[in-house]
């Protein structure tokens, strides 16, 4: 994925993410910083999750659970936004977070694929906000919502846990030349399993 934050906006993401591995709050840090990234932040947690991985490498996998558990409570409060404020609030979060004809589409696809949307639009580095609210504004299941989230979700966090174990410091590098490779393979993958299945 390319960069397409502004240089003033990225260095300050990077002096962040370096105070942020280096306190002694980076694990409730982290988690704060996943649960704002899925509802109301739209910049990838992997900027600052691979740096704190790559300078904690013997908390990865508790990094990667915290970033999900960040996630999946900011999920929840995104799906109760679309559940019960979308029908007083829907023309202000469209502003904020898609275009009216981008809903239709992101609603129409909920309805057809439920769960494979999510699920689809969960391994890909997108911003997760719309799939929240449309889950909630067309009252899909809660449950299948939360499901198809911490698969998706947990895929990402765990995936970039193994590539930060397996690359060591080159992890940021392969994962910036490599993202847009590996979100398309994952979408394929879920639409294979959906076939499949």
């Amino acid at each position: 994925m390319s960069d397409e934050r502004g240089p003033v906006e990225s260095s300050r993401l990077r002096r962040f993410g370096q105070r942020l591995v280096q306190s002694r709050h980076a694990l409730w840090g982290l988690t704060l910083a996943s649960f704002l990234e899925s509802t109301v932040v739209p910049i990838p947690l992997e900027a600052l999750l691979i740096p704190l991985m790559q300078a904690r490498r013997h908390q990865l996998f508790l990094l990667a659970l915290l970033s999900l558990i960040g996630c999946l409570l900011g999920a929840s409060v995104g799906y109760g936004v679309g559940l019960w404020l979308f029908d007083a609030l829907g023309d202000q979060l469209l502003e904020w977070f898609a275009k009216p004809d981008q809903f239709e589409r992101a609603r129409t696809a909920m309805a057809d694929h439920g769960f494979w949307f999510v699920l689809s639009v969960g391994v890909t580095p997108v911003p997760f906000q719309m799939a929240m609210l449309v889950a909630g504004a067309t009252g899909y299941s809660f449950a299948l919502f939360m499901l198809a989230s911490a698969l998706a979700r947990g895929l990402r966090y765990f995936g970039l846990a193994l590539l930060v174990y397996w690359a060591g410091d080159q992890a940021e590098t392969l994962f910036r030349r490599h993202t847009r490779w590996v979100s398309v393979a994952a979408v394929v993958l879920v639409v294979a399993v959906f076939l499949w299945v």
